[in-house]
């Protein structure tokens, strides 16, 4: 077998890894760059196979539902098979609706430590603890060697048992992982700790019960984890909970009875103007009548604003103005830091200022540890660890034995 890295060595997102046995070829992961703005255009890997239905070419596995590991799929021909979690493809097609998702026909679904076989490639998902709902680390078998590529994974999440369940009982006989090393970083020693899902909940309790207006809630609905967290917040700080309809839509493509639902108590949905106007335009009429008895609106808004926590995001803010209800309002920011030092985040800063609302920072990565990483090459003892999703590759070698680095576009065999 052996193994290509197309993108990924050496930066945090964009990953797309091609694996060969014999004349079969099959990818994992073919994600967008982070570093790419909405509109540029990226072209996809020198692959064979992505744009036509060449002999051999098995199809693409996706780990997760985030952009940068998915995104160029939207480029490649309807031929090619795509495997990926079924709850994953149902919230991938909502995003779709809203803003940028994902709508395919997948050629079958990654289920939690259940194998199927793709030509020569025999396939293992291991369900994973990470920010994106329904994520895999994916077990690769083919001309009697194994490779396990971690995806995108933590230990501090609500799934944390997950991984704790990875270290106890891994895949033996491991001849690499390939594993992801986004929080490691070019000076580290492999010591720091960083907030768990538990933590951003009871600091959002005390941010909520501090605050005598509105609590806006910044963050992405596909991060399930954090929607669970801030429902559970919003209930201990004796709030409301006030869902967008993305997030309704969200909530329900995960299948899951124990995730907040629109018709929950303690919830209640509000459709911003700019999805009014999808709702139109489509005629999706049905996706407003599925949340009518929990709808509230701009006058409700404003007479019980202290008694809520508001799903918003920076395209809402003329909207919330005009409904009057910031007084003694503040923002909860639970997304990476580093998206308000963008454009969109420099906005949002300057309007928040102009109203005197205060922007709290609680958030949790999704991203494992250095040192839970180490226990995971521990538990493993693989014959290499090659990094992957970093901006760090070089720092490996001091962290974790037998570590081999491979270059963007480079072939090496197992």
């Amino acid at each position: 077998m052996r193994v290509r890295i197309h993108r990924g060595a050496r930066e945090i997102g964009g990953n797309c890894v091609e694996v060969e046995a014999g004349n079969a070829r099959l990818v994992l992961d073919l994600g967008r760059p982070l570093t790419a703005g909405w509109d540029d255009q990226v072209p996809l890997p020198a692959l064979d196979g992505l744009t036509g239905d060449p002999a051999g070419f098995c199809g693409v596995v996706l780990s997760h539902p985030h952009e940068d590991h998915y995104g160029l799929v939207r480029q490649i021909a309807a031929s090619v098979p795509v495997y990926l979690g079924e709850a994953a493809a149902r919230i991938l097609r909502e995003a779709a609706f809203f803003s940028r998702g994902l709508d395919v026909t997948p050629a079958g679904f990654l289920v939690h430590r259940r194998r199927f076989e793709v030509g020569p490639f025999r396939i293992t998902p291991y369900l994973v603890d990470h920010s994106a709902f329904d994520a895999y680390a994916l077990l690769v078998e083919a001309d009697g060697q194994r490779l396990f590529y971690t995806g995108d994974l933590r230990a501090y999440g609500r799934k944390a048992a997950l991984f704790e369940r990875l270290v106890r009982h891994p895949p033996v006989a491991v001849d690499a992982l390939l594993i992801e090393g986004t929080q490691v970083r070019a000076d580290d020693t492999g010591t720091r700790s960083l907030p768990s899902e538990a933590a951003v909940e009871d600091a959002c309790v005390a941010t909520f019960t501090a605050t005598p207006g509105l609590a806006l809630a910044v963050y992405s609905p596909q991060n399930v984890d954090r929607l669970v967290t801030l429902y559970r917040a919003a209930r201990r700080a004796g709030r409301t909970f006030v869902m967008d309809l993305y997030t309704a839509a969200v909530a329900a493509a995960t299948g899951r009875t124990t995730i907040p639902q629109a018709s929950w108590e303690g919830v209640r949905v509000y459709v911003p103007q700019r999805q009014r106007v999808a709702v139109l335009r489509a005629a999706a009429f049905d996706r407003v009548a599925a949340i009518r008895s929990q709808r509230v609106y701009a006058d409700e808004l404003r007479r019980t604003a202290g008694h809520l926590v508001l799903t918003f995001r920076g395209s809402m803010c003329a909207e919330v103005e005009r409904i009057q209800c910031l007084t003694g309002a503040a923002c909860i920011w639970s997304l990476w830091p580093g998206y308000l030092a963008e454009p969109a985040g420099i906005r949002l800063q300057e309007w928040l200022a102009r109203h005197e609302i205060p922007l709290v920072d609680h958030h949790a990565s999704g991203h494992a540890t250095p040192q839970d990483l180490a226990r995971l090459v521990a538990a493993f003892s693989p014959r290499r660890t090659v990094p992957i999703h970093t901006s760090a590759p070089e720092r490996f070698a001091a962290l974790f034995p037998r570590v081999e680095r491979h270059a963007d576009g480079a072939w090496w065999d197992l």
